[in-house]
């Protein structure tokens, strides 16, 4: 049976079907994306309606519980499922034999805080930073993306083979997870390294990446940046060819397209012409959080109708309002006052460039200073505005579309999930809304691991009939 029809039998029997009614006329009367999409939003509220008629069974369950039994019972579940983190950032320093992952180190990931914290598998992220498109950036670039895959390597097979294994599809995930060792994943963040070379594409995945976006913070050779949204300052006016052509080689391939960076025109572009589901690696939602990186109703209408999922991120800038906006209006203003105040000015990046050696020396000493102190006066973001953000996906397009990612050591991180020990913190407010141990298996792990296997398929099918 369906989760969909097991949840109605259960309405039925608990005299329960007219929260439906009530929650699909509460979605109606709410934000809605372009008339388009009527359809696609009345399928969503009809989810959202058995969700949240589930959540509120749910609800009564935790309220008839003391604060113990419902901690012990979230710590069960998570402790049953399988957590799954897709965007842990690297520095191949930390995997090295002298520093690596198996010690107490000053990152938001390590072997021991995934142990403590019950996070299961991470995705290390082959990240390049957007440079020069040209012959000598695309050199640096794919000698950067091959330093981080055998930094990755080098953990799981050589630095702690006992307590890490690299896996390559969802059958290695849950295999290795059930020996009760971490899983390693990879994925690609920034399609940059591949230069204008598409056979590097097999080659990263025979490296082991799994998922890879076309573009960063910045424009690529295959792709538009949504840096480019404020002044609509764009390249290729989303795709260029060579772009089209690596959705369709990643397709071929089984590697899973990313849409968690690349411009609006970029994103509709790809789901326009891939045959397999996409994901967002480490997106949250627009309309809570009017930041560029996250995704509009509308875009997360068409991943529902393409069957992807997206994977919420913890940052607080893409998850708080309040923070986003003082982050991005008063941070400099208070900093410019502060600066005068000690006796000096902020710079711009070229004004910093033309002062000596010595004084670019003192000006970062005296914004090293205030920095942190700015940063502490933005408003905090929470677990709860983190979890805020899944209940809207999950409200909009569906339970089946929906999961997790940190963007830990890469920005990533939140009041109650700060790094990979708090991870249980996330589990709990679920049960606390009210999720089922199904769903919250779904939304950590199960989601993604099903794309991941559709994605896999699709390849297996274009590679046959080749």
């Amino acid at each position: 049976m369906s989760l969909y029809n097991s949840v109605l039998s259960r309405l039925f029997s608990t005299g329960k079907l007219f929260l439906v009614t009530a929650v699909l006329f509460l979605v109606a009367c709410g934000e809605s994306a372009p008339d388009s999409n009527s359809a696609a939003q009345a399928g969503a509220a009809q989810e959202s309606g058995t969700v949240a008629a589930v959540q509120e069974e749910s609800a009564v369950q935790s309220a008839q519980e003391s604060e113990e039994e419902l901690i012990a019972r979230a710590r069960g579940i998570h402790e049953r499922v399988i957590t799954l983190d897709t965007h842990v950032d690297i520095n191949t320093a930390n995997f090295s034999t002298d520093t690596n992952y198996t010690m107490t180190l000053d990152t938001q990931v390590t072997l021991p805080k995934m142990e403590t914290g019950g996070l299961d598998v991470a995705w290390f992220i082959v990240y390049t930073g957007q440079g020069p498109l040209t012959e000598e950036g695309y050199a640096a670039a794919h000698a950067n993306a091959i330093d981080k895959f055998d930094a990755i390597h080098r953990l799981a097979e050589e630095i702690a083979p006992d307590r890490i294994e690299l896996a390559y599809t969802s059958a290695d995930v849950r295999r290795i997870a059930a020996t009760g060792k971490k899983v390693a994943m990879i994925g690609i963040e920034n399609a940059y390294p591949v230069g204008l070379d598409l056979a590097n594409i097999e080659d990263f995945h025979n490296r082991g990446g799994r998922y890879m976006s076309l573009a960063h913070n910045g424009h690529s050779q295959f792709a538009d940046s949504q840096t480019g949204e404020p002044d609509n300052d764009y390249l290729h006016g989303g795709l260029s060819e060579l772009g089209r052509q690596a959705v369709a080689e990643m397709n071929r391939l089984g590697i899973m397209v990313d849409i968690s960076h690349p411009s609006i025109d970029a994103i509709s572009q790809m789901l326009d012409i891939t045959v397999a589901p996409v994901i967002a690696s480490h997106s949250s939602a627009r309309a809570l959080t009017n930041h560029t990186r996250n995704l509009t109703d509308e875009m997360l209408l068409r991943v529902k109708e393409n069957g992807g999922v997206v994977q919420t991120v913890a940052f607080g800038s893409y998850i708080n309002e309040d923070r986003r906006q003082f982050l991005a209006n008063d941070r400099q203003e208070i900093m410019e006052r502060m600066a005068r105040e000690r006796g000096f000015e902020i710079l711009s990046s070229d004004e910093v460039d033309a002062l000596s050696e010595s004084e670019q020396e003192a000006y970062r000493q005296n914004m090293q200073r205030i920095f942190p102190e700015v940063n502490m006066m933005a408003p905090r973001a929470t677990v709860s505005d983190f979890v805020d953000h899944i209940d809207h996906l999950v409200d909009l397009i569906g339970i089946d579309h929906v999961g997790i990612s940190s963007d830990f050591d890469g920005g990533g991180g939140v009041t109650g999930w700060n790094d990979a020990s708090e991870t249980f913190n996330v589990t709990l407010e679920m049960v606390r809304r009210g999720y089922s141990e199904e769903e919250i298996a779904q939304i950590w792990s199960g989601n993604l691991l099903r794309v991941l296997d559709e994605v896999q398929a699709v390849a297996a099918e274009l590679q046959a009939g080749a």
